[in-house]
């Protein structure tokens, strides 16, 4: 679930405590979800077969002892009190820090970058004072371009690495909960009854995904709070009935003994204990969506103190049954009273389904974040709900992750290799949070970085001992997430390079304003009605396929629009700061540039509102135009400035250089003007004439419609290119290009208005 719980989340520092103690309780059913239901496999996973549980209970007792510490130090300590602040304009994830870095340090490899961007509200941040060696590592890093690659490419390792966890997730949270039922069947029965049950679930959960989560989103929080209730008390019972004394076990003692006993079976078994920490990166990845008060006062007085006492329940019961794993497997249902066994099994169920939905929708969250840094290819995003931002669902993922979940848990069938391959998943997940953490203390927070590098060797690594565990498993189910890491980081990085080349390729081979402004009559070049939207990358001069379609069609639109649409490396762009509006050629010939942006959380306006803003913003730049002339020196007109439209009362006047990324930004005092679809004859204040019939044309041209043009590519490769090109351009991304959405379906174009030229890219 992705939700923004209520409009409390938008203004976090005036939260109250009564909207501060809702969100934590709505938090529950969103963020912990996942975290809540990892006592069902972790003692399974553990001694599955790496280690057994002796009479001595040195093994109980040590496993016990790195549960606490483990999550005592990761979520605890790591997430919530260091790297929940490493916020980005209050949203966290991977794509936050990697937003911060790049705003902070020059190594974003994005393109289409200005300098009018750094004045968007949500891109200035105040932080300490930079230091010198802060200084130096900066420089260090934005001088070799091959660090800001390799900067990526953690990142959209992290990224598959989540990606992959939605796969695992809800097939190890949905087995490990219906394998409850082998405490109640036979041996030969439950193995043919828990996989076509967890199927079911599986499909049935994937199947409901386009509904959207905001019709039953209000049972998630009460679904998680009464099963944290419920293994809290089972914990409670455990402790009392069995062993009053286990609290003992959470000393680190018991950690060395168990090390020292079992040695490489427990160093391999520490892949089955670092289950107890799935889901902490949801803490980060959510904080968006609530406050990071909510998160901490969730975790710390709710969810921490059950997860602890559910493992401990589980720990004084084995301490005192030495010969289960004969009959069964040590799992979380031994340890359930057999009276409310039942009730317990309902309850894990529909906690598994909660915690495997909140994973499901993080996967299409980040695959569409992903996609706004031209990192992913094209698919359809559907947002499923109208009031609540962020909700959205993706049909070819999810389909494609339902087939995935099915085929693993087929395919496995235990939760032993499930948990490897899971185990590995989220271990990565944090080891790059941990590494992106310690760049945004050195170079966005400015602390020294002897700092940085403490919290990087801290946690770095307890985080590598766990990950080594996981990959020493690599033929018992670990080289799953490597492998569709793998596939995901060649699909990212492949489209995400020709998409840099193309823009490179549109940048050299665009037109020049003088070749637009000598089409006129005497070429045969005819003016029709309406309004040409002429959709570009490129964020100054005329687009070659712009040039491609005059030359086979000599006509084009009275009112002509070049469009940028682009993203930000910000999470949200406010409305009114998200169109620059600026004239190409002189205001006769009635041609504009616009370019659109937009933050990787935005939702990207339907074709209407997308129109009718468009047409706002364009009113209202003559208007601003007309309005300065009595106060400014005549200029010569042509691309050379971009005005920010907006509903405030100082606009930006942003002056582009003949450089493609050099803007400056220009503040100037104009009284805003309303802006109306049709010009009255009686204006309360004196509009100049020929505003007034540029105004008139325009609404004329509106009025006769709207017409896209779009550039449909053929991307090859120059003679003699590498082996390494050829594979990822002819082969990779042209696959890639021919199998995903078109730009028309990702910019919501209606197909009766599209225009699409031909454009063969020679990279």
């Amino acid at each position: 679930m992705d939700p923004e719980c209520a409009n409390f989340a938008k203004d976090r520092k005036k939260d109250s405590w009564r909207t501060t103690l809702l969100l934590a309780y709505q938090s529950l059913g969103v963020v912990y979800g996942d975290l809540s239901i990892s006592p069902l496999y972790v003692y399974k996973s553990t001694f599955a077969e790496d280690i057994t549980h002796s009479e001595t209970n040195e093994e109980v007792y040590g496993v016990l002892s790195f549960v606490f510490w483990t999550l005592t130090l990761i979520p605890l300590f790591k997430y919530v009190f260091i790297v929940l602040r490493a916020d980005d304009n209050g949203e966290g994830g991977t794509f936050a820090l990697y937003s911060s870095i790049c705003r902070h340090t020059n190594v974003c490899l994005l393109p289409n970058r200005q300098v009018a961007d750094e004045e968007l509200s949500t891109y200035k941040l105040e932080y300490p004072k930079e230091t010198e060696r802060s200084s130096r590592i900066k420089t260090w890093l934005e001088k070799h371009k091959n660090l800001h690659t390799a900067l990526l490419v953690v990142v959209m390792l992290g990224t598959c690495m989540v990606i992959g966890d939605g796969v695992l997730t809800p097939a190890i949270s949905v087995f490990s909960a219906v394998s409850g039922l082998e405490l109640s069947m036979s041996r030969n029965h439950h193995e043919y009854a828990v996989i076509p049950i967890t199927c079911f679930i599986l499909v049935c959960l994937f199947a409901l995904q386009h509904y959207g989560t905001h019709r039953v989103g209000f049972l998630f929080a009460p679904v998680i709070l009464a099963w944290l209730i419920c293994i809290s008390a089972l914990g409670i019972y455990n402790i009392l009935h069995w062993n009053p004394r286990i609290y003992q076990a959470m000393s680190p003692y018991y950690m060395f003994r168990f090390l020292k006993k079992t040695k490489k079976s427990g160093w391999m078994s520490l892949g089955g204990i670092l289950l107890c920490m799935t889901g902490s990166e949801a803490m980060f990845a959510d904080l968006g969506h609530f406050s990071y008060t909510a998160i901490q006062i969730a975790f710390t007085s709710i969810v921490y103190p059950a997860l602890i006492l559910a493992y401990m329940g589980q720990a004084a019961y084995l301490s005192r049954h030495h010969k289960i794993h004969s009959s069964y497997q040590i799992g979380f249902y031994v340890s359930v009273p057999e009276s409310v066994r039942w009730p317990v099994l309902l309850v894990a169920i529909l906690a598994s389904v909660v915690g495997s939905q909140a994973i499901i929708t993080g996967t299409f969250s980040i695959i569409n974040q992903s996609q706004s840094l031209s990192c992913f290819p094209r698919v359809k995003v559907v947002h499923t709900s109208n009031k609540i931002h962020g909700q959205i669902y993706i049909p070819e993922i999810n389909w494609l992750l339902m087939i995935l979940c099915i085929a693993v848990t087929v395919g496995f069938r235990n939760t032993k290799h499930i948990s490897n391959a899971s185990g590995l998943a989220v271990i990565t997940v944090m080891l790059v949070t941990t590494c992106l953490t310690s760049l945004v203390i050195i170079l966005c927070w400015h602390k020294p970085p002897i700092l940085a590098l403490c919290f990087l060797l801290f946690f770095g690594s307890i985080e590598a001992l766990y990950f080594s565990a996981s990959l020493i498993k690599f033929l018992d189910g670990a080289w799953l997430p490597i492998l569709l890491a793998l596939i995901l980081v060649t699909v990212m990085f492949t489209w995400h390079y020709a998409t840099i080349k193309k823009y490179e390729y549109d940048i050299q081979n665009k037109v020049t304003l003088d070749w637009l402004l000598a089409l006129g009559d005497k070429l045969g070049i005819v003016r029709v009605p309406g309004i040409g939207l002429v959709y570009t990358d490129i964020i100054s001069g005329v687009p070659a396929n712009f040039s491609r379609f005059v030359t086979n069609l000599p006509a084009f639109h009275k009112i002509l629009v070049f469009v940028c649409v682009k993203w930000v490396p910000v999470p949200y762009v406010p409305p009114p700061e998200r169109f620059l509006v600026g004239r190409v050629g002189p205001p006769n010939h009635r041609s504009y540039r616009c370019i659109v942006r937009y933050g990787y959380r935005d939702v990207h306006q339907d074709v209407d509102s997308f129109e009718s803003e468009l047409f706002d913003s364009l009113s209202d730049f003559i208007r601003l135009e007309g309005s300065n002339k009595s106060s400014q020196q005549e200029q010569p007109e042509d691309d050379s400035n971009l005005t920010v439209i907006g509903s405030f009362k100082r606009p930006s006047i942003v002056e582009i250089e003949s450089d493609e990324d050099s803007i400056k930004p220009v503040q100037q005092e104009v009284k805003k003007k309303k802006v109306r679809f049709f010009i009255e004859k009686n204006n309360s204040y004196e509009m100049d004439k020929l505003v007034r019939d540029e105004l008139e044309e325009l609404y004329e041209a509106k009025e006769s419609g709207m017409a896209f043009i779009l550039g449909h590519s053929h991307v090859q490769t120059k003679p003699g290119s590498s082996v390494f090109k050829r594979l990822a351009i002819d082969c990779g991304y042209n696959f890639l290009r021919r199998n995903c959405r078109g730009p028309d379906v990702a910019l919501e174009v209606p197909p009766a208005s599209l225009l699409e030229v031909g454009m063969v890219y020679v990279l």
